[in-house]
């Protein structure tokens, strides 16, 4: 028997959404709860763009972007990395705090968990999130961060996912 799940959250971005179903389908968990606050970092003017097109196209935003400051949004509507970190704290303490005592999955994005790492050890992770690779947090209801596993991703060997690096094209992460 594998492992049971209370609820699945996700991202309402499509790559999230589809890898969360795909968890539901196999663990047999219908409970997909789809939450905005999990997306990714909001880029603003930079959505969508690669940074040889937005030194161009959104310099502003780039600079900003480029910055040591984590207080400054980026031009366009993007979020600054103080604004992230709140909304990921929001978001993964809800999350905890209506399913204490039960074990969930969450869909999210690499920079979410990053900022999920930060939240949990005070320290940057180190090197890129794999895609699809599986991170343990758990938050007490004194709303204390651990993580108890970071990074696995032995079940992606098998299927060659790993062979591309961390899954994303050349132009990601």
């Amino acid at each position: 028997m594998g492992l049971e799940f209370a609820a699945i959250y996700s991202s309402d971005l499509k790559r999230a959404l589809d890898t969360a179903q795909a968890i539901a389908d196999k663990c047999q968990c219908s409970n997909v709860i789809v939450r905005e606050n999990l997306r990714e970092r909001c880029l603003g003017d930079l959505e969508g763009l690669t940074r040889s097109e937005a030194r161009t196209a959104a310099p502003e935003a780039l600079k900003a972007f480029m910055k040591n400051n984590d207080f400054l949004p980026i031009p366009g509507g993007g979020e600054s990395l103080e604004q992230l970190c709140v909304r990921v704290q929001n978001a993964f303490e809800q999350i905890a705090s209506g399913s204490l005592g039960k074990r969930v999955v969450v869909v999210t994005h690499g920079g979410v968990l990053r900022t999920a790492h930060i939240l949990a050890t005070g320290l940057p992770c180190s090197g890129k999130v794999v895609n699809a690779s599986i991170n343990v947090f758990r938050i007490s209801d004194e709303k204390d961060w651990t993580i108890t596993c970071w990074g696995a991703a032995s079940h992606l060997q098998d299927i060659g996912f790993l062979d591309t690096g961390f899954g994303g094209d050349k132009l990601s992460g």
